[in-house]
């Protein structure tokens, strides 16, 4: 069964002066990684991918599949998943029937940021950037900039 995901794109004001790590303490963090986990099931991505998608090494995958969060996360890996959840929260608006949203990541793409490729082979290029730049393409599909 599909899981769907919804998530806020607001941020309290209150919040934005922060360190992710007072904002997003260990519980904070499983919740925030098991929204991924669901989405990752949910786009029929592989371990290896997952890990790419994250930027994390093996072990520390496997411990937040498990539910072991020791701490807040990084800086990076927020900005990861923030990108992640813009990437997937696009694509429910522009496809919103999950099995168009998980085709349209694993389809050649002719869009010149593609090159041909997939969406998701440019999500996996492992650069933070690379995040960016699908989510900055589905938003200007979706009719602006919502960076």
């Amino acid at each position: 069964m599909a899981y769907r995901v919804y998530l806020s794109a607001t941020v309290s004001p209150a919040l934005a002066h922060t360190r992710p790590t007072d904002v997003f303490g260990p519980d904070a963090a499983a919740q925030a990684l098991a929204v991924f986990f669901r989405m990752a099931q949910e786009w029929g991505l592989h371990q290896a991918q997952e890990q790419v998608l994250l930027g994390v090494g093996r072990t520390t995958l496997f411990a937040w599949k498990a539910g072991r969060v020791r701490g807040g996360l990084d800086a990076v890996v927020l900005e990861r998943l923030s990108y992640l959840f813009r990437i997937y929260a696009a694509l429910e608006i522009l496809l919103p029937v999950p099995e168009r949203a998980r085709a349209w990541l694993h389809k050649p793409n002719a869009a010149p940021l593609f090159g041909g490729q997939t969406a998701l082979a440019r999500m996996l290029g492992g650069q933070v950037g690379d995040l960016l730049v699908v989510a900055q393409y589905l938003d200007a599909q979706r009719g602006g900039d919502f960076a």
